[in-house]
């Protein structure tokens, strides 16, 4: 088992990585405060874990269960009010606590909820994608998706617990899984040359669902952005480095429909655009996009636009993207492997012509 901290003074937080960990109460007991739970997960799986994390939440008054819809296409704000209503049909209160028990979707949308309902309530993450626990459930961000924008509606909402069991990953889709690898690699990319290097010796163990290989990869991830995270919470400057292919993955779901791309494959082309981008700007060299693709391809994700995406697509799309400050948009870029640079002024026929290189017409 891995313990590591998130380290933000009064809102500091565990993540506590492991097997076995969802039907022992030990774990999750100390971060429960009342007597009423709601666990919000999903269709797909509630009928996996549900009762194991049941079985360790018995000597509660209150635990309720709102079972969404599974998918990026529901993350929305009618799916949202479900938990709002459970929660004011059941008539919890202040000291209730939310659990988010599924992927990077219902954590994002039980986090939201539990920053808004009463303005504010307890909510712990228990990941069951690997997306999620290397990614999505540490750092607070929550919300849901809007027609015109990734992930534009919601809050920097930190969780009191993070509670990652490695047994649930394997449950996950092959595709599921390879998504979650492109945001592994990602922080090789941005913070942690070391680890990139690591991941090409291991990729094969990684794929292959080594336990100890993934304990490890979970383990390093978490660290990565827990460091990130703690020397800037609200992304006012150094955590946006974490988008690092997002603004162009954004794009890709944006336009073509949420959930025909996971998010993992949509980033994964999105730091193949970035590269791309910063090798153009002259600050890494083709060796890099060689090695990142030979990654990609064998985790079987995409790295180049969707047939039917047009450059103008994605310049319409990205101009709505969280990242668009005072009318300049945010690009996260590379100065080397390892070291990430979030730059404001990158010229836009340079933008232009990266994604035309990626498959953009």
């Amino acid at each position: 088992m891995h313990c590591l901290n998130v380290e933000l003074g009064e809102r500091s937080y565990p993540i506590i990585i492991g097997s076995k960990l969802l039907g022992d109460s030990q774990y999750l007991l100390p971060y429960i405060r009342g007597q009423q739970i709601c666990i919000v997960t999903n269709e797909t799986v509630a009928p996996l874990y549900l009762q194991q994390l049941l079985k360790g939440l018995s000597s509660f008054d209150k635990v309720d269960v709102v079972e969404l819809p599974d998918g990026e296409s529901f993350k929305t704000l009618d799916t949202l009010n479900r938990i709002f209503d459970t929660l004011l049909e059941q008539r919890h209160n202040r000291t209730t606590t939310l659990i988010a028990l599924g992927g990077g979707v219902v954590g994002d949308m039980c986090g939201f909820a539990a920053a808004c309902y009463q303005r504010g309530v307890d909510f712990i993450q228990v990941p069951t994608t690997l997306l999620a626990q290397v990614d999505s459930s540490v750092g607070g961000k929550t919300g849901v998706n809007h027609p015109l924008g990734k992930n534009m509606i919601g809050a920097f909402y930190q969780p009191r617990l993070v509670l990652a069991d490695m047994d649930t990953l394997t449950t996950l889709p092959d595709r599921e899984f390879s998504a979650g690898i492109a945001e592994v690699i990602k922080y090789g990319l941005i913070c942690d040359e070391p680890f990139f290097s690591w991941i090409e010796k291991n990729i094969d163990a990684l794929l292959s669902r080594n336990p100890q290989a993934l304990a490890y990869a979970v383990d390093r991830c978490c660290r990565d952005k827990a460091e990130v995270v703690a020397s800037d919470e609200r992304e006012a400057g150094g955590r946006a480095i974490l988008n690092f292919g997002h603004t162009f993955g954004h794009a890709i779901e944006a336009v073509q429909g949420y959930g025909r791309w996971l998010h993992g494959e949509a980033v994964a082309a999105g730091m193949m655009m970035a590269l791309e981008l910063s090798r153009l700007q002259g600050d890494v060299d083709d060796d890099l996009l060689v090695r990142v693709r030979s990654l990609l391809t064998k985790a079987q994700l995409p790295q180049q636009s969707p047939a039917d995406m047009t450059v103008d697509h994605f310049l319409q799309a990205m101009r709505v993207d969280k990242k668009v400050v005072d009318g300049k948009l945010r690009l996260v870029l590379l100065r080397a492997l390892g070291d990430a640079k979030v730059v404001d002024d990158t010229p836009r026929e340079k933008v232009i012509e990266a994604l035309k290189n990626c498959g953009a017409k």
